[in-house]
């Protein structure tokens, strides 16, 4: 299992625009082979702050998926709306209750 987390600062203006690019996107996202799980988190005191929260069942999977076209689509257009660098972690589950 490969846990990637990602943080992304979205200028207010463009907060609905990533809103809608990730609802248009996210089926197709969680639908790339070994993808078990897709989430998009908002912070609840920041607007424009935002986590994605993915599952993969290896790296290679995640790899391959930041290879597609796909990928291009949907990370060049959100690009366009940050206000701040990405900051991406990739995580190993130690508990789960």
């Amino acid at each position: 299992m490969f846990i990637r987390i990602v943080k992304l600062q979205i200028a207010s203006e463009y907060i609905k625009d990533f809103e809608m690019l990730f609802e248009k996107y996210k089926n197709d996202i969680r639908n790339q082979e070994g993808c078990s799980k897709l989430d998009l988190l908002k912070d609840k005191n920041n607007e424009g702050v935002f986590f994605t929260y993915s599952i993969w069942d290896k790296e290679s999977s995640l790899e391959k998926y930041r290879n597609s076209e796909l990928f291009e689509i949907v990370w060049g257009t959100t690009k366009k709306f940050f206000s701040g660098k990405p900051e991406a972690w990739s995580v190993d589950r130690l508990v789960e209750l």
